[in-house]
């Protein structure tokens, strides 16, 4: 379901909220969508349980997710202006902004930048 990467420099908690808000803006996650529970995430990915729950807290804070005592995390009801074509590439921003970044620091021409690009997504979306 997600793809956690133990060696990013992003700590886990926030891959998974990340990972989370696109899914629920791309409509992967819909509301009312119940999420792993923190020990079976946590056992799934070998990652402490607390930095689970952390990730589920601040997405409840945000009001992605709600709790219902004894029952698993859900997806919270979403406005449609959330899922807009125009909110979901913002989420990608500051991606594409360090993508851009490191390219010019290695001396990547655009092109060469959007060939490898579109490779990976080609890759990415056959999945």
């Amino acid at each position: 379901m997600f793809s956690i990467n133990p060696n990013s420099g992003d700590p886990i908690y926030r891959q998974l909220t990340e990972q989370i808000k696109r899914m629920v803006a791309g409509g992967q996650l819909k509301a009312g969508d119940e999420l792993p529970s923190v020990r079976e995430l946590a056992g799934q990915y070998a990652v402490n349980p607390m930095t689970i729950s952390k990730a589920y807290n601040l997405l409840e804070t945000e009001g992605i997710l709600t709790r219902q005592r004894g029952k698993p995390m859900t997806i919270a009801e979403q406005s449609l202006q959330a899922h807009s074509e125009q909110a979901r590439l913002a989420q990608l921003s500051a991606q594409l902004t360090q993508l851009a970044l490191a390219a010019k620091q290695l001396q990547l021409s655009k092109q060469t930048v959007l060939l490898a690009l579109t490779e990976v997504l080609e890759n990415t979306l056959d999945e």
